[in-house]
């Protein structure tokens, strides 16, 4: 069993509530932060806080630290790189190692055709890059996006998030032209149906009530989506569903951008969610796990789409060679220890826990995922479908004081993504943590 995790003081420790008290009086309060770890360090799969306390990682620093926190070869690439050139602008001049990454990435992102890259420092710019091509390409301004989505806070991308409320609030006016259609959330279809007998309604709708009631579809650009919804809750669309969508945006020569900021660079057991669907995009966003905690952000699109002229979009960070070099050791490190592989491997094992457990508390309303993108939904325990919101957050802390980092999304599910080269016996030990937290949690509501 695992020397991990190691709580030698309950946190907040008081070196910890130093710091809290330091940064509320001087940090902008729009920040959400679901426990008080204070981070100092972090290795592998184990993240320490300042009063010595260590962590299992069960959320990879938001989906950031997909090949674990300080591999020696990102390091290694941070230093080798860091003695030769940090800046000269890819926007006025040309570094070697952009294209060699732009290269790298052809080969693993979805479609067998040729490719163009714009290259940015996070997943918002990447999708800001992405909704601007499709813009500039089509000469078309309409959008589909979908409810429950979460696409970045600048404000472009925010209006096509949809997740909570907060996001948006004493922001508008938005973006306009960007309209919301229902997300396939099975567990809570919104049109009250069943799946499969259901027969993709939620396709058919958008095409029925949406396109041909009052979205022109000639004047439809694209669709922006997410394989598998990540701040929405972790949502899983049925097989045949992208296969659906795609037919539908032929039909009316709508572009298909592909979100794959948290569920790409291996996080499902392939390079990008999408391709468990069998889809190519036509534009596809990545950032997060593709430099192992330095900013970088992609857009990747169809060669001819990225069409636009000089001077129509550009960024001074973008393309840093030091991100870059760090991104081509990823994508050598995700290869060479067979993470993917791993993902699939290490993913179905939790799947498999997490329904044991699910059969055992009433608590757990649904388990969904792929690879090591992993939700349990939680529920009140009375019987019904009610958001387990209180019930939720209790669960988080309660395993954050055990020594295991979760994070939430949707309004009641704990996601579980822990690095792709996770052990089983650090998931062994931390699904025991997190269940000794159900267990409480129902104790005490005398569920």
């Amino acid at each position: 069993m695992s020397e991990f995790p190691k709580i030698v003081i309950s946190p907040p420790g008081p070196k910890a509530k130093e710091v809290l008290r330091r940064d509320k009086a001087l940090i902008s309060s729009s920040f959400t932060r679901v426990y008080p770890l204070v981070v100092e360090s972090g290795s592998g799969c184990i993240v320490r806080d300042v009063d010595g306390n260590q962590y299992i990682d069960f959320n990879s620093g938001i989906g950031v630290m997909n090949v674990g926190h300080c591999h020696p070869r990102v390091i290694d690439a941070i230093k080798r790189q860091a003695e030769k050139l940090l800046h000269y602008s890819y926007t006025d001049f040309y570094y070697e190692i952009v294209v060699d990454l732009a290269r790298a990435l052809s080969e693993i992102t979805p479609g067998d055709f040729e490719k163009k890259f714009f290259f940015s420092n996070s997943g918002a710019e990447s999708i800001e890059a992405g909704v601007k091509v499709a813009k500039w390409h089509t000469r078309k301004h309409q959008f589909l996006a979908f409810i429950g989505a979460f696409h970045g806070r600048t404000m472009g991308s925010l209006s096509f998030t949809a997740s909570k409320p907060s996001h948006r609030r004493r922001f508008f006016p938005l973006l306009p032209g960007v309209t919301h259609v229902p997300f396939p959330y099975c567990y809570r279809c919104p049109f009250r149906q069943t799946y499969p007998e259901c027969e993709y309604w939620c396709v058919d709708f958008i095409d029925d009530s949406v396109l041909k009631k009052y979205v022109p579809p000639e004047e439809v650009s694209a669709i922006l989506f997410e394989p598998i919804q990540g701040e929405g809750g972790y949502i899983v669309p049925p097989p045949g569903y992208f296969g659906r969508l795609k037919k539908l945006a032929d039909k009316y020569d709508i572009l298909l951008i592909d979100d794959e900021v948290q569920s790409g660079m291996g996080r499902t057991g392939r390079w990008f969610a999408i391709e468990h669907w069998g889809i190519e995009p036509d534009v596809v966003c990545i950032a997060k796990a593709m430099a192992a905690g330095l900013p970088l952000g992609a857009t990747v699109t169809k060669a001819d789409i990225m069409d636009w002229g000089p001077g129509s979009h550009a960024t001074t960070f973008g393309g840093n060679p030091l991100s870059c070099a760090v991104a081509l050791a990823v994508i050598k490190i995700i290869k060479e220890e067979k993470l993917l592989e791993n993902a699939t491997k290490q993913g179905s094992y939790v799947l498999e826990r997490l329904r044991e457990m699910q059969r055992k508390h009433a608590l757990i309303g649904d388990v969904r995922g792929k690879g090591l993108m992993i939700g349990m939904e939680i529920v009140n325990g009375k019987g019904g479908k009610e958001h387990g919101v209180k019930e939720t957050q209790e669960i988080l802390v309660r395993s954050f004081k055990k020594g295991v980092a979760l994070l939430p999304c949707g309004s009641s599910t704990v996601r579980i993504f822990p690095p792709l080269s996770i052990t089983r016996d650090l998931i062994d030990k931390g699904l025991e943590i997190v269940e000794e937290a159900i267990e409480e949690v129902e104790k005490e509501a005398s569920i």
